[in-house]
């Protein structure tokens, strides 16, 4: 999530935020949150040309802290980064104050934010964007003879964390495997978003995992382990694991992973895919069709992938977040989709965009011809 590191902001009044831009998503929120007019200052490096004698001037590199009055905001979901062009109110020996510049914003790069105003929609985006926990909130470890994987699953992203080989040496096998699992779960899963975590296997080896983890845990005082171990259940997958989305497909996982978004978005899409199969006048799928039902104020669930909610092309990324937002205001469900799962998969190859209906609609795609 969006850090900031200090604020010294009010409603209707001008004010300064420090920020640190921590994942690509914070990126696209600063382009929508910087507006003509603001201050951007931050530290920069410059070229500056000195006397290198008779054969050529000397370039160097120098780092200065540069106050930019903004004019223009690009932003390039490529490189992750957000380009701000505008006059220089810096005025020093390498910067003559009103020449334009370029800042780029990137992760990981701090820097201020000053505006004459901030008005309660800049206030609600700031503090939604600092607020928002990471999307993971289910953990899935893979357990097979010869290798281990821990998965953090979302409603828009499928992190694979490394991957854990089992030791060829057969002599105390058991237990280096086990703690190099150990290892990656108690370093990528957090108790704090994720919500409950499976560990699968098609033998015995996910309740000698657990036995282990919950053993380790007590030995090394990681409370948030013990009081969360609850939400540490076991599943038995049908022989070798093939993918994530076998386990996640199957009905006994399903029933122990609640109401994570992965268990939602999988519930939602074979909701969908059923509607569908049955030539059911409450599904639609489709750029055109889908809004004409939202016009209509008909969708209950909209599907949609996450290369259009976050596309690269900024028109087709705005208009497809107002889409999911005014389904959500309309009283409707919206889920994005990670293309690395299988039912982002699925949903890809049907445009990528499409809804369950809250009543009927015969037709609809004759109806947007």
């Amino acid at each position: 999530m969006m850090k900031i590191v200090k604020d010294n902001i009010v409603l209707n009044q001008p004010g300064t935020v420090k920020i640190i831009p921590e994942e690509p998503d914070d990126l696209w929120l600063l382009y929508n949150l910087i507006a003509a007019g603001d201050v951007i200052s931050t530290v920069t490096s410059r070229k500056v040309h000195g006397d290198g004698g008779r054969k050529a001037k000397a370039t160097t590199r120098v780092r200065i802290t540069l106050d930019i009055s903004i004019a223009t905001v690009d932003y390039d979901k490529a490189s992750s980064t957000v380009r701000a062009k505008g006059k220089s109110l810096t005025s020093n020996e390498y910067v003559a104050s009103g020449s334009f510049h370029t800042i780029e914003i990137e992760t990981n790069k701090e820097f201020d934010l000053r505006k004459k105003v901030w008005d309660s929609a800049a206030i609600d985006a700031l503090r939604e964007g600092s607020q928002k926990a990471s999307s993971a909130d289910l953990a899935v470890v893979l357990i097979e003879e010869d290798f281990a994987a821990v998965f953090l699953i979302g409603g828009r992203s499928s992190k694979v964390c490394p991957r854990i080989n089992a030791p060829k040496s057969k002599k105390s096998k058991s237990n280096k495997f086990f703690e190099d699992i150990f290892a990656v779960f108690v370093k990528y899963v957090n108790f704090d978003t994720v919500r409950c975590a499976v560990i699968a296997s098609s033998g015995s080896a996910k309740d000698e995992f657990r036995r282990f983890l919950l053993t380790e845990a007590q030995k090394s005082k990681l409370k948030t382990l013990e009081k969360n171990k609850s939400r540490i259940v076991v599943a038995t997958t049908k022989g070798k694991i093939q993918s994530l989305n076998e386990v996640l497909h199957d009905e006994a996982v399903m029933s122990l992973v609640g109401n994570t978004k992965a268990a939602m978005e999988i519930k939602a899409f074979k909701e969908f895919s059923d509607a569908l199969s049955s030539n059911s006048d409450q599904a639609c799928y489709g750029e055109k069709s889908v809004e004409m039902a939202q016009e209509m104020t008909a969708i209950e669930t909209l599907l949609i992938t996450d290369d259009l909610y976050s596309s690269g092309d900024i028109a087709t990324r705005r208009k497809y977040m107002e889409l999911v937002k005014a389904v959500k205001k309309g009283g409707g469900n919206a889920f994005v989709f990670s293309p690395e799962q299988g039912s982002g998969e699925e949903l890809a190859k049907l445009t990528g965009v499409a809804a369950i209906l809250r009543f009927p609609v015969p037709d609809i795609d004759y109806l947007v011809i």
